[in-house]
């Protein structure tokens, strides 16, 4: 409390004694006891009063210890039950909860990791992959600002993310590596990587890339086999050494048949070899016999076509061909979609042609759109005529139904560039992106969808697209957000198929390390999306015909169910409807394929880059009691001292003012009593 408010105080309680004096001592016509009593109550009721406008406060200080923070990050992929390491790893947790000296030191919090990073509960170590990077930079955003030294206690072998060991630059506090696994180098060959299109076409060829590694002492030879069920499809004879220990081996196979054909790489062991699932791999590829065509015709050039042209074609059964409206009007029967980017005077053939051909069409408007010939060219939709531009967001439409989108993060991505104006569309239309301008929505659509009499049509309004696909670059470290929504987009706009109420969206075949995921779309009788149906799938595997039935949870305008609980083989599935007459059904194989049976030792190198890069330490289980001594010795962790402020009320105001009126109660009694009322 200030001196200042001291001497408030002081003054208030003069005036008020000055007050009661002049009221009860100065020429009072009350008797000795009532004027004390009158006097002594009018200064409590001016003291109080002038007390609640005075306000006096005064600080509060204490004062806390805060110890260091010990988060503890544990392996729990399928790698450590492989490497027989699940007992150390539970036996370091036991002895860390159970060390009272280290807990009475730092504050330990427990996550475990895999393909996902979360507070741990119990381990399991089936999963299936595993994200060390994700781990750590989850780890140092939750205590950016505290001493906070990890332990990691894993294998070190990462099969997603970016690589911990350069993605650790930003870790602010010291990492301690525990490394679960056995150190001695065994004898090894496997196929590290394989890669392979996932679509190809009928009687063409297509390639097919191993990288072989093998780990020992001198040289070995062996062979690569492809086997297409029985039958040898390819053979390659290979031969290591220790200074030649990496080969990459170039082929290509026939695509014979249509569908999906399925091969088995094999990598045959050496004599003794101890892991030899590493030296097999299954891959298919799925045969079709033509490709969705799309044609982009444009006048200018612009980046958005390029990211157009790498977003279409991410899809292998995609191709896009680039052409200026003279060079198009030939040849637009030969896509099955033609992409017009800003359209200006020079495309009046090209609407003519398309008129005639009643081809499926997606106009892209920007900037150097000509809105007059635009306007005048097509009876779809229309904008009013402004030389003016402005920056639009964009807003998803949840009840957007045509197909299944999900947000992308729509709302975050820069804004696009457009010309000022509403956009009007005079035909039944669904509206997938609306306009947002500094964040409120302008009633304009971005991007809308329409079909009439068979002919599907689509308009997008801004330019700056491949800012977006940049950006889901940034924010997700691969463009697969954006270029999933684009071929939702495309195969919409590329298919003439009629629509039927039951839509279901699957891959034809998946590998059990990725997310296995099947959608789908329910609309009522006027094909409006049904969001209060209740879906369900039926999964039966081909061969031991087991039978499972999943749930189907929705999610935004789709259904969507996770099979990744189903194991590899080849199954039948069929999509209900409950208390409807309406199914859908379909097939897909699941590839066997564990990428955490691949390792055969822990990765000691990479963690002992990181614990040196981080300052901290790396230990061997048989060494973990080293680990706990050097915790509590290092003086780097040491409690750190808070004070804490506040500033209360000396008097809360809610008894001021109960005191206020229990002395006027008492004065209004007391002058009753008396008779002085």
């Amino acid at each position: 409390m200030t001196a200042e408010t001291i001497l408030y105080i002081c003054i208030a309680g003069i005036i008020a004694m000055a007050v009661s004096i002049f009221m009860y001592g100065y020429k009072t016509k009350y008797t000795g006891t009532l004027k004390w009593l009158f006097g002594l109550l009018r200064f409590i009721t001016l003291f109080s009063i002038l007390l609640l406008l005075i306000n006096p406060k005064f600080k509060s200080e204490t004062y806390t210890l805060e110890k260091p923070k010990l988060p503890v990050l544990l392996d729990n992929s399928a790698s450590i039950a492989e490497l027989n390491q699940t007992e150390n790893l539970q036996k370091i947790v036991d002895e860390l909860k159970a060390n009272s000296e280290l807990n009475d030191k730092f504050d330990l919090s427990f996550f475990s990791f895999g393909s996902d990073f979360k507070e741990v509960d119990t381990l399991s170590f089936s999963e299936k992959n595993t994200n060390i990077s994700e781990a750590l930079a989850s780890v140092n955003e939750l205590f950016r600002n505290e001493i906070a030294p990890t332990i990691l206690i894993t294998d070190g072998n990462q099969t997603l993310g970016s690589d911990y060991e350069f993605s650790s630059s930003n870790f602010k506090n010291p990492i301690f590596a525990v490394v679960l696994g056995d150190s001695t180098r065994h004898t090894d060959l496997k196929i590290e990587r394989l890669n392979t299109n996932r679509y190809a076409f009928l009687k063409n060829q297509f390639p097919v890339e191993m990288i072989l590694v093998y780990d020992g002492v001198g040289s070995q030879n062996s062979q690569l086999v492809v086997n297409q069920g029985a039958a040898v499809v390819h053979r390659t004879n290979v031969s290591f050494s220790e200074e030649n220990n990496t080969k990459t081996v170039s082929f290509t196979l026939n695509a014979s048949s249509v569908g999906l054909q399925k091969y088995t790489a094999t990598l045959v062991p050496l004599e003794g070899e101890k892991n030899t699932s590493n030296n097999r791999k299954q891959f298919a590829v799925e045969v079709i016999d033509q490709a969705t065509n799309v044609l982009i015709v444009s006048n200018i050039v612009h980046p958005d076509m390029g990211a157009l042209r790498k977003s279409i074609t991410t899809n292998e059964q995609r191709t896009v061909s680039f052409k200026k409206p003279s060079e198009a009007i030939n040849v637009l029967n030969d896509y099955q979609l033609i992409l017009l980017y800003q359209p200006d005077r020079s495309f009046t053939k090209v609407f003519s042609e398309l008129e005639k051909l009643k081809k499926n069409t997606f106009i892209i408007a920007g900037l150097k759109t000509d809105w007059n010939f635009l306007n005048s060219a097509q009876n779809y939709f229309r904008k009013e005529i402004n030389r003016q531009s402005e920056d639009v967001g964009a807003i998803l439409n949840p009840n957007y139904g045509t197909f299944a989108v999900e947000d992308i993060g729509f709302s975050d991505m820069r804004p696009l560039k457009a010309t000022f104006g509403s956009l009007q569309v005079s035909v039944p239309n669904e509206v997938l992106l609306k306009q947002s301008v500094n964040g409120f929505d302008n009633d304009s659509p971005m991007l809308a969808t329409m079909e009439l009499n068979g002919i599907r049509t689509a308009i997008w309004d801004g330019e700056g697209l491949w800012q977006w696909r940049a950006q889901t670059y940034l924010d997700k470290s691969n463009f697969e957000d954006f270029d999933n929504f684009t071929a939702k987009l495309v195969q919409y706009l590329a298919s003439n198929k009629r629509r039927s109420r039951l839509e279901v969206n699957n891959e034809s075949f998946y590998y059990n390390n990725n997310p296995i995921k099947i959608s789908a779309q329910y609309f009522d009788q006027n094909f409006v999306f049904d969001a209060r149906s209740s879906l369900t799938i039926s999964v039966v595997n081909s061969e031991s015909l087991k039978r499972t039935n999943f749930p189907m949870l929705l999610k935004n305008n789709f259904y969507e169910v996770d099979l990744n609980s189903l194991e590899a083989g080849e199954y039948k599935y069929t999509v209900s409807v409950t208390d409807e007459a309406v199914s859908r059904s379909g097939n897909f194989t699941i590839l066997d394929f564990n990428v955490e049976q691949q390792f055969l030792n822990a990765n000691i190198g990479k963690l002992e880059r990181l614990a040196v890069k981080t300052k901290g330490e790396t230990f061997f289980t048989n060494e973990f009691s080293n680990l706990i001594d050097s915790l509590l010795d290092d003086n780097r962790f040491q409690p750190i001292q808070k004070s804490e402020q506040k500033v209360v009320p000396l008097i809360d105001w809610k008894y001021l003012l109960a005191l206020i009126i229990i002395s006027l109660t008492i004065e209004w009694f007391a002058r009753k009593y008396n008779g002085l009322i």
